[in-house]
């Protein structure tokens, strides 16, 4: 059976919300040792991303929303794992949010397909 999302995605998902400061942002990116979080909102929907290349993108900005990308590119619990691999490749991003009836319920990063097709 294939791998799905679920099957591979990070589910304590760390996430920020729009009015989080850039500094704020970029201290917890240095400290989880990521590149990039969902920015979600009071009910947990994801409403953008937040990464390093924004923070280089937008020098002077205050807060997260300020510089998050909008169009969030996401997957859903059972989208099939190599469909997630072409969809990073294709958009050229490093990671997409699982969600799951409008709730963040995990991420897949490129490191997680990875790790998922050296274990096949």
């Amino acid at each position: 059976m294939a791998l799905t999302a679920k099957d591979i995605m990070t589910k304590r998902v760390v996430t920020v919300s729009p009015c989080t400061t850039v500094k704020e942002l970029t201290d917890l990116l240095a400290a989880k040792k990521i590149s990039g979080v969902p920015v979600v909102d009071e009910q947990k929907r994801v409403v953008g991303i937040a990464t390093e290349a924004d923070v280089l993108a937008h020098p002077g900005a205050k807060t997260v929303e300020e510089i998050m990308t909008k169009k969030v590119i996401s997957v859903t619990p059972d989208t099939p794992v190599e469909e997630i691999a072409k969809l990073l490749a294709k958009k050229k991003i490093k990671r997409v949010p699982v969600i799951d009836k409008g709730k963040l319920v995990g991420i897949v990063s490129r490191a997680d397909i990875v790790k998922a097709f050296g274990g096949k």
